[in-house]
């Protein structure tokens, strides 16, 4: 990998663009293993702090770090920033997972959904490391694909989550991909829905016809996508609403998995198992999938989609606390995520919604939660206000409605007003970052402000 890089980067001006976890992951490597290339970083912070003893480091920062793009011969791009608008050859853009995909495609377990990719990588991690620990979790996951280089070898196993940020830029896909779902998100980032999707689709676009693409069978945008981009691929759709003849589906609480080259594969659901809900069934069946073409025994995925507890800040129980039961699902920053929590929670009393603002169309929550268990929502953020607009024009005569100005206010309001042992369930519908870095660290606070 080194080498490959090496070739990549020889004699070329370089930019790292972004500074954020990435782009410090990207730093760290080139200079380690290229301690006298010049290297120059961009990035909106004007108060970045500059590295010490670097002779060969310069810096761009502030509003117009944008500006001068094409003096350079290879971009890192880092995942968040859009090139929107920007006049620049698209060869020059790279990234980690670029070269990550160009380089190690054939080992790679690649995952991307609008919602579910985390439980879904994480899973199949798991079941993967029940059976070999020669495999690594990178990517959208938050661990970049440069900072596992060293651990990986010609045998491992690479589960790689990936953004649409990670995928609008990319050459190659990987040797197995999945596509859960496509649903309104990053409207802030992509010009249009359409757009968004496209890069999504690029998991697939891009992959050899010898490679594996798992799909949702059951997602009506994924199969508009497949019949307008007709190529040859190994498919295994998966569904929950009709068996299929090659891949998975579930019937009467049995996980069944088919394709004329392997064994079929029969796993009952019917026992204890940690992810609960309907999405979550979805997100079991892609793991078995992508976990069986892979070679895991079948003991090992059964054992592992029964053992498997789930992830932080996804339907997470935080505890009981003056009767109240507490749950952190912080993740959730768009309307079906939302509705998924509400559904398989079910005794949900108060709800806690709102944040960023992104233009995401909430007239489909807003109707399900006027017909749901939900007896207070409170509201806050830009997100917030849009939504309170929106339930105003419907029948809320059952539902106590409250804007509050801040996150703190919102879980002394939720205390006050969710009945005892009921659930108070922080699912936002919306992005963390009016009021935090990330959807982890909004998660973090609320279990921290519920536990005072």
């Amino acid at each position: 990998m080194i080498n490959f890089i090496k070739n990549k980067i020889d004699g070329k001006r370089l930019l790292i663009l972004g500074f954020g976890r990435e782009g410090e992951s990207t730093y760290r490597f080139l200079r380690k293993h290229f301690p006298s290339m010049h290297l120059t970083i961009a990035d909106q912070n004007e108060q970045l702090i500059k590295k010490n003893n670097d002779d060969y480091l310069s810096f761009i920062t502030g509003r117009n770090y944008l500006h001068n793009l094409s003096e350079y011969d290879l971009i890192f791009k880092s995942p968040g920033i859009s090139l929107s608008g920007l006049s620049i050859l698209r060869e020059k853009i790279t990234s980690q997972t670029d070269m990550f995909l160009e380089y190690y495609s054939k080992q790679i377990i690649g995952i991307t959904g609008t919602k579910g990719k985390s439980t879904t990588s994480s899973l199949i991690y798991f079941c993967i490391k029940l059976f070999t620990q020669d495999a690594v979790l990178v990517g959208n996951i938050g661990v970049p694909p440069f900072d596992m280089i060293d651990d990986i070898t010609k045998n491992t196993r690479i589960v790689f989550e990936l953004s649409a940020h990670q995928l609008e830029y990319i050459s190659k896909g990987p040797h197995t991909a999945i596509l859960l779902n496509l649903y309104q998100e990053h409207l802030d980032y992509f010009k249009t829905f359409k757009d968004y999707q496209l890069a999504k689709f690029n998991i697939t676009r891009l992959q050899e016809n010898s490679d594996n693409f798992i799909y949702n069978a059951d997602d009506e945008l994924i199969q508009n996508h497949l019949s307008e981009n007709k190529s040859t691929r190994n498919y295994f759709p998966y569904s929950h609403k009709t068996p299929v003849n090659k891949g998975c589906w579930i019937e009467d609480n049995k996980l069944y998995f088919f394709d004329d080259a392997l064994p079929p594969m029969i796993i009952d659901l019917s026992g204890e198992r940690y992810l609960a809900g309907e999405h979550n069934l979805l997100n079991i069946m892609a793991a078995a999938c992508a976990c069986k073409i892979n070679g895991v025994p079948y003991k090992k995925i059964k054992e592992g989609i029964s053992t498997f507890k789930g992830l932080e800040h996804r339907i997470e129980y935080v505890g009981e606390y003056n009767e109240i039961i507490f749950y952190n699902d912080s993740i959730a920053t768009i309307p079906e995520a939302t509705i998924e929590a509400v559904k398989t929670l079910k005794k949900v009393n108060t709800l806690i919604l709102g944040g960023f603002d992104r233009g995401i169309d909430y007239d489909q929550l807003l109707e399900f939660l006027i017909s749901s268990t939900v007896k207070n929502i409170i509201f806050l953020g830009n997100a917030g206000k849009r939504m309170m607009n929106g339930i105003k024009n419907l029948d809320t005569k059952n539902i106590n409605i409250e804007f509050v100005d801040s996150f703190e206010d919102a879980v002394k309001m939720a205390k006050k007003k969710t009945k005892p042992s009921e659930i108070c369930l922080l699912s936002p519908a919306a992005a963390s970052y009016d009021m935090f870095k990330n959807f982890e660290e909004r998660g973090r606070t609320y279990k921290k402000l519920v536990r005072e």
